[in-house]
């Protein structure tokens, strides 16, 4: 069976995050217009930044997944990067929004209709974003894609906020103290900046070359060492991720007698075992001959 007969692809999830998000905004925008809370009016100001991120994540990812070409040798993978900059930049439009509300709201309070299905709508939405949140950064990180993880942990920063809204908005009304609606809304605000700081800070990082964290670089270098049988050593281990694609490039010493067919099947061992551990890798290997390599390398080296 094949995977695609088994999951969701990032294309599917990327579509279903528009309709998840279509279906939050109604509920939302409809829950705002049912009791005038500019704490609600926030919520659901949010949930129309998540639909055009959703938008923008169908985008990016469509063209992440276009083949490299003549101008892009190395494919399209970081177009999912920059989906999720954008994402960063709508978060933070949607925050300077509320706090203008919030403000006007303050200095001028408004009455409070609250009828529970109003509450009702606005907590199902939140219990739908929150499902949702969790299949796109549980997939997401199978898929390796940037995009879906950003947008899963956007949405799961507006499930909590949220739950702040409900509990604010009843506690405004059971106290009477109006004033503390968009106060709430604020804070609100003060979140969701903060989440689209987090997605541009770690898109950045990916736009940058970033090289794999330690524990996958122990790993690729584990296994670089068990399939490298005939060599002598690698060296120059260079990583760096573009998506869901993970870039490695090293050296490979092996002895100045070997053919160029035993280094060849050498470098396929070690690119297959690559392959199979991580499936989006891009590995790229250069034979060194012992009497033609560097001097002996004593940092980050692998000597067989």
């Amino acid at each position: 069976m094949t995977q695609s007969k088994t999951y969701l692809n990032t294309k599917q999830l990327a579509i279903g995050s528009v309709l998840i998000a279509l279906s939050v905004l109604a509920l939302k925008y409809t829950a705002y217009a049912m009791t005038n809370s500019v704490g609600l009016y926030s919520d659901a100001l949010e949930s129309l930044v998540n639909l055009a991120a959703a938008v923008a994540v169908v985008i990016a990812v469509w063209m992440s997944e276009k083949p490299a070409d003549h101008n892009h040798p190395y494919g399209h993978h970081k177009a999912e990067y920059l989906s999720a900059v954008l994402e960063g930049v709508m978060i933070v439009l949607a925050a300077i929004a509320i706090f203008m509300a919030a403000s006007e709201s303050f200095f001028n309070p408004r009455t409070l209709n609250i009828p529970i299905l109003g509450l009702l709508l606005n907590g199902l939405a939140g219990v739908l974003n929150g499902v949702w949140a969790a299949v796109l950064i549980h997939q997401g990180r199978r898929l390796r894609s940037p995009a879906l993880v950003a947008d899963g942990k956007h949405l799961l920063t507006d499930v909590f906020s949220s739950v702040g809204v409900l509990i604010g908005v009843l506690f405004a009304l059971w106290t009477g103290l109006h004033w503390l609606d968009p106060l709430l809304a604020i804070f609100v605000a003060a979140s969701i900046l903060w989440t689209g700081w987090g997605l541009i800070r770690g898109s950045v990082s990916g736009l940058m070359d970033e090289a794999v964290d330690d524990e996958e670089l122990a790993r690729i270098q584990n296994i670089i060492m068990a399939n490298a049988d005939g060599a002598i050593e690698a060296h120059d281990l260079r990583t760096r991720h573009a998506g869901r694609v993970i870039f490695v490039e090293f050296h490979l010493v092996v002895p100045s007698i070997l053919s160029v067919f035993d280094a060849h099947e050498i470098c396929d061992q070690i690119e297959h075992a690559l392959m199979a551990a991580l499936p989006h890798a891009n590995v790229t290997i250069h034979i060194e001959p012992e009497d033609k390599a560097h001097a002996p390398h004593t940092d980050g080296s692998m000597v067989f």
